[in-house]
């Protein structure tokens, strides 16, 4: 397998559709906006659903969330210490850190040892995300709903639990925008290939493939595009910045609230001698 060599840049337009695309938990759990009312996806939970995607596809992943743990391992001191298990040697546990799992080489990741030195080890990836916005205002609605809390049968004389009044927070719709791009020089430092490239792809394509939730119904969430430009360099032949610009998203009718991805049109700025693949989503 060959290290990466081709600078990439990527675009993933997203779909939300009545669903909670990243509750924030200092807010109630509503779906997170900015002061002007842009809905807002954090890079973390992007990188968490790539991250499941990986795994669904069979490779070893580093930082397994608890209801998706495929090794038995309770935490991530464990799992590190057992494959690390002997090597000291700071390179040489980077390495084999890259080596073993590929969110790390993709990723990056701090691992501490737990010695007199404190010693750390730090893996910057290759894989940047950032955090993803709309590309209209979003609206937010609220439902109030009864949650039932009688979790064991009462005795005799014992009262019916009651149930309790709750609050379930969503998006109408809203249209949002993934943008990343994969370093090569930090890619020949964790050893992140040509396939790990394409592995990333097919995860932002199928981005939402077994996500499903009370808060993110299946179909509630779609890639509907995905935008892959391969430079033919390691720099790259423009700035991340003016690539990920290229991509155009007007509303057809600003009278009109978009309900749909179908209320925008989408279009491609000309970068000479750079075409992206534009692949369509699940």
């Amino acid at each position: 397998m060959s290290t990466l060599q081709n600078k990439i840049d990527f675009v993933a337009l997203v779909s939300v559709n009545r669903a909670n695309s990243n509750g924030d938990p200092l807010n109630g759990n509503r779906p997170r906006t900015d002061l002007n009312g842009y809905g807002e996806i954090s890079d973390v939970c992007i990188k968490r659903k790539i991250r499941n995607r990986m795994q669904d596809l069979g490779h070893p992943i580093f930082v397994q969330s608890e209801d998706r743990c495929d090794d038995g391992f309770g935490s991530l001191s464990e799992r590190a210490s057992a494959a690390m298990k002997g090597v000291k040697d700071r390179d040489a546990y980077a390495a084999n850190a890259c080596e073993t799992w590929l969110d790390v080489r993709a990723f990056g990741q701090v691992f501490a040892f737990k010695d007199a030195k404190g010693v750390s080890v730090g893996v910057r990836g290759p894989v940047s995300i950032h955090q993803a916005s709309s590309v209209s205002t979003v609206d937010i609605e609220s439902i109030q709903i009864t949650k039932s809390v009688n979790g064991e049968k009462k005795g005799k004389d014992e009262n019916r639990a009651s149930d309790t009044m709750g609050m379930k927070h969503f998006v109408r719709f809203g249209l949002y925008e993934i943008k990343g791009s994969i370093n090569v020089q930090l890619a020949e430092k964790t050893g992140f290939t040509e396939e790990d490239a394409e592995t990333v792809k097919e995860c932002l394509r199928t981005l939402f493939v077994n996500d499903a939730s009370s808060a993110r119904p299946d179909g509630s969430m779609e890639v509907v595009k995905l935008f892959w430009w391969k430079h033919n360099c390691k720099d790259g032949q423009y700035s991340s910045a003016k690539v990920h610009r290229s991509v155009k998203i007007a509303l057809k009718d600003d009278s009109k609230i978009p309900q749909s991805a179908e209320d925008y049109a989408i279009t491609l700025e000309p970068l000479p001698g750079l075409e992206p693949e534009i692949i369509d989503g699940i």
